[in-house]
């Protein structure tokens, strides 16, 4: 399968779909992208169906309407644009189902590999060097900046995100969250000796 010709869609389709954003730095695409990348690299450890999993990251946040959940509109775009290029109705239908589950990540369901992956691909992109700068670049829109806003916005979103630990899905998703949280946790330590 081209996954380039996928890509073109969800870059036209992200920046289409309306979809606001309380950040002007934080982009969609961007978001499904490094989502992309963290699902291929959690695939290439644990298996499944490539196809599947691919497509599912790519098209899971490609929707949006202001009445319906992200979850549905995205999958009803993804399963409209797979039939349209000719993709396999029963791949079609796996795609689906990840889709409208990925934000469902407290769920006790037994989920396919391809669902667990793609759920753990998107919980990632919460936590690590990605958050750092997000928690930092928020913190600059304030009206009253600093280094010490920022210190205690990172610091909150780290108490926060630790405990979502146990919203991973697989064993490589856990450790991959853990080297994340402990980075946060250094970035941390040493922003308060610099700080304070």
């Amino acid at each position: 399968m081209n996954y380039s010709e996928v890509i073109d869609f969800v870059k036209k389709k992200t920046l289409d779909n309306g979809r606001p954003s309380k950040y002007p730095f934080r982009n969609r695409y961007e978001h499904i992208m490094r989502v992309y990348r963290w699902a291929i690299r959690l695939q290439a450890k644990l298996g499944g169906d490539l196809d599947i999993i691919v497509l599912a990251a790519l098209l899971h946040d490609v929707g949006w309407d202001d009445t319906k959940p992200h979850a549905e509109v995205s999958a009803e775009v993804a399963v409209d644009y797979l039939d349209s290029i000719g993709v396999d109705p029963e791949k079609i239908q796996r795609v689906g189902e990840i889709i409208m589950r990925h934000e469902d990540k407290d769920t006790e369901d037994d989920l396919s590999l391809e669902c667990r992956i793609v759920m753990d691909a998107d919980l990632l992109d919460e936590v690590g060097a990605v958050e750092i700068m997000w928690d930092c670049m928020a913190t600059a829109l304030d009206e009253e900046a600093s280094y010490k806003r920022a210190y205690y916005r990172i610091k909150e979103y780290y108490r926060g995100n630790k405990p979502k630990i146990k919203r991973c899905k697989t064993d490589a998703g856990r450790a991959e969250f853990t080297k994340r949280m402990q980075l946060i946790e250094s970035y941390i330590y040493q922003l308060e000796r610099e700080l304070f």
